[in-house]
């Protein structure tokens, strides 16, 4: 090596020496000065990550349908001439609940009797005189016609005289009358709704890719907002074998039992069915979890040395986490946290990596497995 390139490598070596000498003095400057100024902490709320048993569970949304419904309208048209039932009564099946004008359909029904069974008596009188070889087989053959038309239009106009009287096709629930006394119904015009209650199907969607976790026969539990708090039992009644191309989705219908008759068809409700066995995992409220398209974020909070009261000093780590499933306020963290572990649940939005803290646990977010609605 010549002198002249030793004395070049020397002067390069002083010369980027000085530069990275000059970025450490700076950046130590600037750590001082933060430090000298006092950045003042942020005050978050935390958890203590803890584990607690998990039942995996698949949850939907559906709505509740009568065993047996139906709209109770007339079959043919006639003038109300009778109520004999009250707005919301409950009635056994075969209860005569109203009847519409039939007096003139009955007084034909009555010349329709007197004509069969002048039929009737016609074609005895000629049987025996047939035996006695006084009438011929072609005159009984026309008194044997005679007779079955006869008695043919009597049961139609007893099936019509039938149809004026309307009855419960079963039993169940009356909803609101829709009619009056005297009022001229036609044809198919609702009287009133007939609804079984007890028990009661729920019918929901669940993805196909769920359709190897369900089965006939699986219990299942149903929720809804009109009676926070409680839950009625139930189980899959019915899995259709066709699944909705639009969708991806396959229809479910669950038997639920509604021993009081809260349950209405119509309702919103909510679905769980339980799958597989109990789990102990790590649980977190939803509000700990930063969601983003790189990954799901937490902040753990550390001790970082002494502050200037002697007291322990706390700044927040960034940890990225690996999530489960959710259960109302909860979900599960299947990875990157880990039990004892002190979480950050509000506040993380004025948060880096480092970012001094206070702990104020005054007001906490909601952290319940099964929430209920509060007026307040």
């Amino acid at each position: 090596m010549t002198k002249r390139m030793l004395i070049m490598l020397v002067v390069a070596a002083v010369v980027f020496g000085g530069i990275f000498g000059f970025q450490a003095f700076k950046s130590q400057m600037i750590k001082k000065y933060m430090s000298a100024r006092g950045v003042p902490p942020q005050t978050v709320s935390t958890i203590t990550a803890s584990e607690q048993a998990w039942q995996p569970q698949l949850e939907a949304v559906g709505s509740l349908q009568a065993v047996r419904g139906t709209d109770i309208a007339p079959e043919v048209g006639g003038i109300v001439s009778r109520i004999n039932f009250k707005s919301g009564e409950n009635v056994k099946a075969g209860t005569l609940l109203l009847e519409l004008n039939a007096d003139a359909d009955i007084a034909k029904l009555q010349s329709l009797k007197a004509t069969a069974e002048l039929a009737r008596q016609t074609y005895l009188r000629d049987r025996q005189q047939f035996k006695d070889r006084a009438v011929s087989q072609a005159t009984l053959d026309v008194d044997t016609a005679n007779l079955k038309s006869a008695e043919a239009q009597v049961a139609g106009q007893q099936a019509l005289v039938d149809k004026k009287l309307i009855r419960a096709p079963f039993s169940g629930r009356l909803g609101i009358r829709t009619v009056d006394l005297g009022q001229y119904l036609n044809a198919g015009v609702k009287i009133v709704t007939l609804q079984k209650l007890g028990p009661i199907f729920v019918d929901f969607y669940l993805p196909q890719k769920s359709i190897s976790r369900i089965t006939v026969g699986q219990a299942v539990s149903v929720k809804t907002d009109a009676f926070p708090g409680k839950t009625f039992a139930g189980k899959i009644s019915a899995i259709n074998p066709k699944v909705d191309s639009g969708t991806r989705n396959v229809e479910i219908r669950a038997t639920v039992l509604n021993p009081q008759r809260l349950l209405l068809p119509g309702m919103f409700v909510t679905i769980a069915i339980r799958i597989g066995r109990t789990q102990r995992l790590i649980t977190l409220p939803q509000t700990a979890i930063t969601y983003n398209p790189y990954g799901n974020i937490v902040y753990l909070v550390e001790h970082n040395g002494k502050g200037s009261a002697g007291k322990p000093a706390l700044m927040a780590k960034q940890k990225f986490v690996t999530t489960g499933e959710t259960r109302g306020d909860q979900v599960a963290i299947l990875d990157g946290v880990k039990a004892g572990d002190v979480v950050v649940t509000s506040g993380q939005i004025k948060l880096r990596n480092g970012t001094p803290v206070v702990i104020n646990n005054a007001i906490e977010p909601a952290n319940d497995a099964a929430p209920k609605p509060r007026d307040e």
